[in-house]
């Protein structure tokens, strides 16, 4: 029998995507769950499994097309699977087809500005044990302190659709419908409310206007952009437009963090990470948010209500090939210092690898973008809505500051955080930057408050 092989329904939001690669031809036998194409969407490279055992008997695609979810890439018979010798007696069971492993790479600085219910498949490691004799540095490395559901917007296709078309977040938008569906009427309903002003987040005036013929004045080049660089395009822009963006700056001396990094940075590498300072960081930024839980909040505008989040999936920008991409070190809280160094330098590897799911960038609550690796002194980095804050880190240097009377070259580190003034003031967002400097230059006085602010002590 003869099947149709297509482009299955992938996750939230992902209506259509363009083919990186076709990994079969005509003729090829192919297993179940073999990959049949790279299929680019908007968040991530995925693979196309065949949904049966059998024969390609023809291939409707080629690198480069542009396709819909439910359109046909292919053709398979699966008779032929019948066709397939039985294996000797003794002989061990033929294998399933297995995902190359891609080969690890070494990671720069993970260069981390962009968004984001935690995968069902990845679950976070178990904490190690403290051994007897463990140091207090050694116990900051490895003090390992529900997932969320997350509930997609009910709104067929079509609406998805209008919705993107016309500039609206679906999950913006209040359902009138049976079951609290969303119709093409609530859509319009909301852009009508953007457009007087009402409660819907306004979007600003159009950037889509005619550009003049550069070719008047000299050769040029033209390249199609691509559906990541479109879809950073877009979300950046709307951020910038929907949100009111101001950025505190402050600076922290890591002298002595560095030299803790130097002495556990072997440990760390032995376990499968890399000690750079945005697993540092990351833990510290967790134990900000729960003092200031406004910057692990968001602002639902139609029904005037701050929602504050009581998980902590931390978003952090790699630097890619193909743009900037934010996957999610989800539940950060119950991780160690190593365990996320384990798991940042994971995520990077997938990025840069075309190894992501739409899952690894969704459900973000708060981001960091670290660019030390690349250089600069300080940037103003975009917020990744729905998120109200994001931290930004410019690369560290030797600085001369004077201490006890004395100057010293100290490492220091700047530090931006950019932040929605309309539900964080100035003062707050001063407050949020000094404790994490205060934290980054003491870490020991980090340990010992959380300890004693758990019940019972």
């Amino acid at each position: 029998m003869t099947k149709d092989i297509k482009i299955p329904d992938i996750g939230e939001k992902v209506e259509k995507g363009s083919v990186v690669s076709v990994l079969v031809s005509k003729g090829d036998a192919v297993e179940l769950d073999q990959a049949i194409i790279e299929f680019e969407t908007e968040k991530a490279v995925v693979e196309i499994p065949s949904p049966e055992h059998g024969k390609i008997v023809e291939v409707l695609v080629k690198e480069g097309d542009t396709l819909k979810i439910g359109d046909v890439i292919a053709r398979i018979d699966t008779d032929a699977a019948s066709e397939r010798p039985e294996p000797e007696p003794g002989a061990p069971a033929p294998r399933e087809a297995e995902q190359e492993e891609p080969a690890p790479q070494d990671e720069t600085e993970v260069s981390e500005v962009r968004q984001t219910s935690p995968p069902p498949s990845r679950k976070p490691a178990p904490a190690p044990t403290p051994r007897a004799g463990q140091t207090e540095d050694t116990a900051i490395l490895m003090q390992a302190p529900v997932e969320i559901l997350r509930i997609p917007a009910a709104a067929s296709p079509t609406v998805r659709r209008l919705a993107r078309e016309l500039g609206a977040d679906i999950n913006a938008i209040r359902g009138t419908g049976p079951g609290d569906r969303i119709t093409a009427d609530d859509v319009k309903e909301y852009i009508k409310q953007v457009v007087s002003g009402g409660k819907g987040v306004s979007v600003g005036p159009s950037t889509m206007r005619q550009l003049p013929d550069f070719g008047n004045w000299g050769k040029i080049e033209r390249e199609t952009i691509s559906n990541v660089r479109g879809v950073i395009a877009e979300n950046t822009a709307f951020a910038w437009n929907a949100i009111p963006h101001v950025t505190q700056f402050d600076q922290a001396d890591i002298t002595e963090l560095e030299k803790f990094r130097a002495k556990h940075g072997e440990k760390v590498r032995e376990q499968g990470g890399r000690l750079t300072i945005t697993p540092i960081v990351m833990k510290i930024i967790v134990e900000a948010l729960k003092q200031f839980p406004k910057f692990n909040a968001s602002i639902d505008t139609l029904r005037n209500e701050i929602v504050y989040k009581k998980y902590y999936h931390i978003g952090m920008a790699v630097d890619t090939d193909r743009g900037l991409l934010m996957p999610v070190v989800r539940d950060a809280d119950k991780k160690s210092i190593v365990e996320l160094a384990v798991e940042i330098k994971q995520l990077a590897d997938q990025a840069r690898n075309k190894r992501l799911s739409p899952e690894d960038m969704e459900g973000g609550s708060f981001s960091i973008s670290n660019q030390g690796g690349i250089g600069g002194t300080n940037f103003t980095p975009i917020i990744f809505w729905p998120q109200v804050a994001i931290l930004g880190i410019s690369r560290n240097g030797a600085q001369p500051v004077l201490v006890d009377g004395e100057w010293q070259s100290r490492q220091i580190l700047p530090l931006s955080l950019s932040y929605d003034h309309r539900i964080i003031d100035g003062a707050d967002a001063a407050r949020f930057l000094r404790w994490v400097v205060e934290a980054l230059e003491n870490p020991l006085m980090l340990l010992f408050e959380r300890q004693n602010s758990e019940p019972g002590n």
